[in-house]
């Protein structure tokens, strides 16, 4: 896997955030995880909306998540999973690249639980001014999200 190229709309993606892959799809953990084990799926080609994916890489997207999000949910100790997209800009999308969040979910984690989605869309935001700030600026180290993905990599194995 360290010898592929990953792009995340206009930005490259260390191979090491990548945990998981298909031909069409791959997971990486989060720059800034809401929860632990907030990961994000994408198509590998770089689509802006949701409804110009084939009906193929929309399959692999949804089982990508699917298969994920359930290893992730156990590895967490949640009982619960937020499946999450925000298509196109007036839906909070700031990356220009379909991506799913997953995160998984325990009781409590949120006072209100719908709250998550104001969480993603603030988040979303604050990394978009970040980027256009310091295109340098992590939050978390890449040895941080590299161990996290290593970790989950172990789990998709």
């Amino acid at each position: 896997m360290d010898t592929e190229t990953y792009a995340f709309g206009p930005y490259k993606i260390d191979p090491k955030e990548v945990f998981y892959s298909t031909h069409l799809s791959y997971a990486m953990v989060n720059l800034r995880p809401l929860l632990p084990g907030h990961v994000l799926v994408c198509p590998r080609r770089e689509v802006k909306r949701f409804v110009d994916l084939t009906a193929d890489e929309t399959s692999d997207l949804w089982l990508t998540a699917q298969k994920v999000g359930s290893q992730l949910e156990s590895y967490h100790k949640a009982s619960s999973l937020t499946f999450a997209i925000q298509d196109g800009p007036q839906a909070g999308q700031t990356v220009p690249h379909v991506h799913i969040h997953i995160v998984p979910r325990k009781g409590g984690d949120f006072e209100k639980n719908d709250e998550i989605y104001d969480a993603i869309d603030m988040k979303e935001k604050e990394l978009q001014q970040k980027l256009d700030l310091d295109k340098e600026r992590k939050d978390r180290s890449m040895e941080e999200m590299a161990e996290e993905a290593q970790e989950y990599r172990k789990l998709l194995s």
